[in-house]
């Protein structure tokens, strides 16, 4: 009797694409494609959301009070290629860049992303997501770390990141891209 399962397995990686993901399992988890490869993570734990909220809640109103565009919280699929398919934790998109929000997804690189880092995601936030965000052209890169109360800023050179800012504890951080707002990160934490 013949076999129907192929005689082998075919070399190279497998690359996923924008096709393929919108038919993975709806399941809780968060699934992204980094450059072609599939990335599962739990759900974020109590912790990372409430900073997530406290921050949303802050940005949002002064974004909306002062008409600068839009502000996206997960999940919210950012496609950056057809195999680069991210779900940021937040993310903003400038008045100028309007264009990329479409019916499905946000479709081109956005002003900002911010990546709040929990235990399961720590090295993919700070190296894998941050080369494809540079890569792809996203100009400003937060990262928040609630274990570690603190907050980085980085600002993309050319085709990488500088950190700008480093905040931590209960400082005071006045984000030069949002002129006027003032967080106080105890509130982020609370």
């Amino acid at each position: 009797m013949a076999s129907t399962f192929p005689q082998s397995i075919p070399q190279g990686k497998i690359v996923l694409t924008y096709d393929e993901y919108c038919l993975l399992p709806n399941d809780r988890n968060r699934y992204e494609i980094l450059d072609g490869e599939l990335s599962v993570t739990p759900a974020p734990a109590t912790r990372h959301q409430t900073v997530l909220g406290n921050l949303y809640r802050f940005l949002a109103n002064h974004v909306v009070a002062n008409q600068l565009g839009k502000l996206f919280v997960a999940p919210t699929d950012l496609i950056l290629a057809p195999t680069t398919v991210v779900q940021p934790d937040l993310i903003f998109i400038g008045g100028d860049r309007r264009h990329i929000v479409t019916e499905r997804a946000i479709e081109g690189s956005p002003t900002l992303v911010i990546e709040i880092l929990s235990p399961t995601t720590h090295r993919t936030d700070r190296v894998t997501k941050a080369q494809l965000y540079a890569k792809h052209n996203v100009p400003h890169y937060w990262l928040i770390d609630p274990d570690q109360r603190t907050l980085e800023v980085y600002e993309l050179v050319i085709d990488h990141y500088d950190l700008v800012v480093s905040a931590r504890d209960a400082e005071l951080f006045t984000p030069s891209l949002f002129p006027g707002l003032s967080i106080r990160l105890a509130d982020l934490w609370a």
